[in-house]
């Protein structure tokens, strides 16, 4: 239950509430704790993030299938390249752009934007025993 929930990023009661409801699908261990089911719990994730942070319409038609509406939290620019922040929900997504780029978009602290991620270098990560040696961490989207 834990589990799911920090995937959802709701408490373990809200995932209690979701399953005694029928929104997940749930069956108890040999020990009688509460197992989500993982196929259950992807849909179940899938179908509630569409509608948390819709991309707002009307822009120009376009391949890119991940989309990320946020608030710019932070811009850093020199003379050449800017560095934009954008919270999209849970999600923090930084992107290194064109200072041009900026000023035409009119990016700064506090405007609505959207991040489109489109990449052949997406790394996926998946918990597991350590390798020896390495450092210890909770897995990540390590790069968009």
């Amino acid at each position: 239950m834990g589990q799911a929930a920090e995937l959802l990023a709701v408490s373990p009661e809200t995932v209690r509430r979701w399953a005694d409801g029928g929104h997940l699908a749930m069956d108890r261990g040999s020990s009688g704790n509460r197992l989500i089911d993982g196929v259950s719990l992807a849909a179940f994730a899938t179908e509630r993030a569409a509608g948390l942070h819709p991309v707002p319409g009307g822009g120009a038609l376009t391949s890119v299938r991940n989309a990320f509406a946020g608030i710019v939290t932070a811009v850093t620019m020199d003379d050449i390249v800017a560095q934009v922040e954008i919270q999209s929900g849970p999600h923090r997504l930084v992107s290194l752009i064109s200072r041009e780029s900026v000023d035409e978009l009119g990016l700064e602290v506090g405007v609505l934007a959207t991040a489109r991620v489109k990449s052949t270098n997406v790394h996926i990560d998946r918990p597991g025993k350590p390798v020896p040696g390495a450092l210890t961490r909770t897995p990540t989207h390590r790069r968009m």
